[in-house]
């Protein structure tokens, strides 16, 4: 993923938009030309929306009868997941109101790869309030989420995944983060769970909080995403219908881990792991950036049975898994990852290393000081000492014109002047 088009404002924000690249991996992939057996996603959303139509579901019978649509239907995988020209989609894609009007194709990821998302993310540098560093401040000037009604469904304060406040400054790792995911419609909490090492670097684990797909009797908070008298579905799925065009899709983790047993029963072949299918996030406490995230969703599309349909008249009512995807980082370049521990971790040791060290240094550099100035006055002492007792042994008279020096134990003295001799003495 790439950041483009980025403006720094001076009320310390940050606005910029993402440009997400996908790249096709053969060695990792089956044919790319291998065709799936998959749910016509227009057919079957246009039968769970047709029992409230009334009278005019036999004419959409009637119409649908001259089209041969299917219920499954075959797709190369990157027609499911690119796009491919759909008669349904196409009609409604002309008719429907601005609101509500699909794109020209169908697909699960749309205009998702070498492609500019559309919207405009700006957040909080962290310049004047280290609280909000990566924190969305708006999208497309919003600080609502256009798809829900009433809080805490339509908050916006969260990341856009790329940096979060630190919280060994915050003090706050105990707080759920939230985290921005367009795709589902809503803000994904994050709730702290351990402190780890990765790459010798220390890092905090968060994972989904465990209510933020329960049902509306276990987290009352997550009614406002079933408003009025709309289906409420059971543990582990949510409607993400707002932001895909009123299709009846639902989110939940991969093969509905942690979702009511029921889903499961009506799907051969599901077999949750939470190893596999838990989304989660390692950051960085000090920087704030992820060292590593995954993030797992699965997209489920609620089929309902619709007798006056004769090609969706034996369906039975269930959540039908489409596709999950997993999207995010595993490991960071090894340049990234140096500069991060130099920043985090080296610090830390070599900061008091240094300190200590100095000091250290210090102390000696002062005490061999105090040893040599010892040792040089010692010498001195021993110097004189020994010089006096040499003038002592050496002791003599001079005649130095008409002074005399005469040293008497350990001191001198300068005598008179002496008479000159008289001549009895020459």
């Amino acid at each position: 993923m790439e950041k483009i088009n980025i403006k720094i404002h001076d009320n310390g924000t940050i606005s910029f938009q993402h440009k997400k690249i996908l790249h096709f991996v053969p060695e990792l992939s089956k044919d790319k030309n291998l065709k799936l057996i998959v749910p016509n996603i227009p057919l079957l959303s246009l039968g769970a929306h047709s029992n409230s139509w009334g009278a005019l579901q036999g004419v959409a019978s009637f119409v649908l009868k001259f089209g041969n649509h299917k219920p499954f239907i075959p797709l190369t995988p990157e027609e499911l997941v690119y796009g491919y020209d759909d008669p349904l989609v196409h009609l409604a894609h002309l008719f429907y109101p601005e609101r509500k009007k699909p794109p020209s194709k169908m697909a699960i990821l749309l205009k998702r790869n070498h492609t500019e998302n559309g919207e405009v993310n700006t957040i909080y540098s962290g310049v004047k309030d280290i609280e909000n560093f990566g924190l969305l401040d708006n999208v497309n000037g919003a600080r609502k989420l256009p798809y829900w009604d009433e809080s805490p469904c339509n908050d916006l304060k969260a990341s856009e995944g790329s940096f979060f406040p630190p919280s060994y400054y915050t003090k706050s790792k105990q707080e759920i983060y939230h985290l921005y995911d367009k795709d589902v419609c809503r803000l994904i909490p994050l709730q702290y769970r351990k402190s780890e090492t990765k790459h010798g670097i220390p890092v905090d684990v968060y994972t989904p909080a465990d209510y933020m797909y329960q049902s509306v009797e276990k987290a009352p908070q997550n009614k406002c995403y079933c408003p009025g008298n709309e289906y409420c579905p059971p543990d582990g799925v949510q409607s993400i219908q707002p932001c895909h065009h009123d299709a009846p899709l639902y989110s939940s983790f991969p093969h509905f881990y942690n979702a009511d047993p029921s889903l499961l029963e009506q799907v051969e072949g599901l077999n949750p792991k939470q190893e596999l299918h838990e989304s989660y996030l390692k950051i960085q406490p000090k920087t704030g950036v992820p060292l590593e995230a995954l993030i797992r969703l699965q997209v489920n599309l609620k089929v309902n049975k619709s007798p006056k349909i004769r090609m969706m008249s034996k369906l039975p009512n269930m959540m039908l898994p489409i596709m999950w995807i997993e999207e995010g980082v595993t490991d960071l370049t090894p340049a990234l990852k140096r500069y991060i521990y130099l920043a985090t971790t080296f610090a830390d040791i070599a900061y008091p290393l240094g300190t200590y060290g100095s000091i250290l240094l210090g102390t000696c550099i002062l005490i061999g000081v105090f040893i040599n100035a010892y040792k040089s006055i010692m010498f001195t002492r021993e110097t004189i000492e020994v010089s006096m007792r040499t003038l002592r042994r050496g002791s003599h008279l001079l005649h130095s014109n008409n002074h005399r020096l005469i040293i008497i134990r350990d001191s001198y003295s300068v005598l008179p002047e002496l008479p000159s001799p008289t001549p009895e003495f020459v």
